[in-house]
């Protein structure tokens, strides 16, 4: 497919915008061929017009079609071949193997969502059967379920072009809730934006979906996406990426004359905890930490950016491993100047608190190539100092020494909401730690026992969120099945005949779904 810097408005092409901006290649800075047009008020206007039509008719399709449908776009995203890979690498400079690998993770997820839809229990049917003849008084026929909330505005991220990105998660999971979706395309990558959109149009066309039922928005700066939160039509929004992003688009979204949900994953700094006999018995996990923090150049929101552990011995021979660790890995390049700034921004700040540097990467050799940075403090300082443990977007950690067990638990009580925390322990450590995890469940969204946060498994039970300022959303998950319910919203039908009940809840369960029958879970007929 030939790359034309115009929008998708359902399935028509569209340019009508005077302004224009150009995809860079991070490696030089270097502008690539195709003028991306802004999308117009009028060109929102006629997308959200668009998808509110669609709604009436795609919120009804079966479980079946919509599956047909997430199936068949990744299907056309593999058809799309090198061209996509290709495109992706030069606007982002990821490694063309990493690459694939995400172009599988986009397509698994979208499968993975046609099999919830296939089998049917996440609408969370529930059916009180009627009971006339109660005492004091009767009991209505009362039925349950979730249906789809609107038009979803969804904003892809930065640092996965593809997985959280136009045809990524946020998308996938409201187009399996029966939600038309408006995606706003990250600038970065406006090619691989256009190209991934055109698979979603030829999957819409092959599968007899409703026009309207998906399009993509171009431009670069916020005027696009706050005109997009603020519409009338859009029901709910979704995105991946900075906490400043995030949080002005719920804001926004809250100061409409109908305020609207927003599910802004905002990144964390996903404490590690090593306790003593892991620290003691473990050494490369210098290593795996040293490994972790510099994957995809630190530019994942589950990227260990701050380490405790209690100081000694054990804890010096790890530092000693860590520095050679770190000061082997060469730099890499960021994806875009402005993550690059950002990131030795927030470098600056952390040496303006005082923590010490202890190792760093080669020297940088591109235009937006960034070295791996290592910094060490105590917990006194940490204390004194909160900042210490916000995010710096790249491939940096904090490492935080503590004199006793009472201030790892007290660093704990004091973290804010994070994404992941993860737990290097012994059988030991476990037992003398119990405390900790109590404490952690109330921070985290995901806790991990002797790993690395980085790598977030799609599957039934991942959580891929937590407490504010992690997520804006702390009851929901942007990675994994349950993602789904973000863009629904539960509706009672009250005595309704059988001729008018969805599917889900008509007494046969012509779906063979799981259905909450008088308190009961069956898949049988009533």
């Amino acid at each position: 497919m030939a790359i034309t810097g115009a929008q998708f408005i359902g399935t028509k092409r569209s340019a009508e915008g005077t302004t224009s901006f150009q995809g860079i290649n991070p490696v030089n800075n270097e502008k690539l061929i195709v003028e991306f047009k802004v999308a117009t008020t009028a060109e929102l206007e006629q997308a959200a017009q668009l998808a509110e039509e669609a709604f009436s008719a795609y919120s009804r399709t079966s479980a079946e079609d919509r599956a047909r449908f997430l199936d068949q776009i990744a299907d056309e995203i593999l058809d799309l071949g090198d061209e996509l890979l290709e495109r992706c690498h030069q606007e982002t400079a990821l490694p063309l193997g990493r690459l694939t690998g995400e172009r599988g993770r986009t397509m698994g997820q979208l499968k993975l969502f046609a099999q919830v839809l296939r089998e049917g229990s996440w609408v969370d049917a529930r059916i009180d059967l009627a009971m006339p003849e109660r005492k004091p008084f009767p009991r209505a026929d009362v039925r349950h379920m979730l249906r789809p909330l609107g038009p979803v505005a969804v904003f892809g991220a930065s640092n996965f072009p593809l997985a959280f990105s136009v045809a990524g998660g946020d998308t996938a999971s409201a187009l399996a809730a029966g939600c038309p979706v408006v995606v706003k395309g990250h600038p970065a990558h406006p090619g691989t934006s256009e190209l991934v959109a055109s698979a979603i149009i030829e999957a819409a066309k092959k599968t007899g979906m409703p026009e309207g039922v998906f399009s993509l928005l171009q431009g670069a700066g916020h005027e696009l996406g706050g005109n997009l939160v603020k519409h009338p039509l859009i029901t709910a929004v979704g995105f991946t990426g900075s906490f400043r992003g995030g949080k002005a688009l719920f804001d926004l979204a809250n100061q409409r004359e109908v305020p609207i949900p927003v599910y802004a994953e905002m990144g964390s700094t996903n404490p590690v905890f090593i306790l003593p006999g892991a620290l003691k018995e473990r050494a490369n996990i210098a290593e795996g930490l040293a490994s972790s923090l510099t994957l995809g150049v630190g530019q994942f929101c589950t990227n260990p950016g701050i380490v405790l552990m209690e100081k000694g011995e054990a804890s010096k021979s790890f530092m000693d491993r860590l520095v050679s660790a770190v000061e082997s890995i060469e730099a890499g390049t960021m994806l875009t100047a402005g993550i690059k700034n950002a990131f030795e921004r927030g470098i600056g700040n952390l040496i303006n608190t005082g923590v010490g540097k202890v190792a760093s990467g080669p020297a940088a050799s591109t235009a937006n190539a960034v070295q791996a940075q290592v910094f060490q403090t105590n917990y006194s300082a940490l204390k004194n100092s909160p900042q210490l443990a916000e995010e710096v977007f790249g491939p940096s950690s904090v490492i935080v020494e503590a004199e006793a067990r009472e201030e790892i638990l007290d660093a704990a009580r004091e973290l804010e909401g994070h994404l992941t925390a993860t737990v290097h322990a012994t059988e030991e450590d476990l037992q003398n730690y119990q405390d900790l995890f109590a404490i952690l469940e109330r921070k985290v969204g995901r806790i991990i026992i002797n790993g690395f946060p980085t790598g977030v498994e799609v599957c039934n039970a991942m959580v891929h969120g937590g407490p504010y300022p992690a997520t804006t959303a702390p009851g929901t998950t942007s990675v994994g099945t349950n993602a789904i319910k973000r863009f629904a919203r539960p509706v009672c039908y009250q005595d309704f005949p059988q001729s008018l009940l969805p599917a889900a809840l008509k007494d046969n369960n012509p779906e063979d779904i799981w259905r909450l029958v008088n308190g009961a879970w069956t898949n049988e007929g009533i």
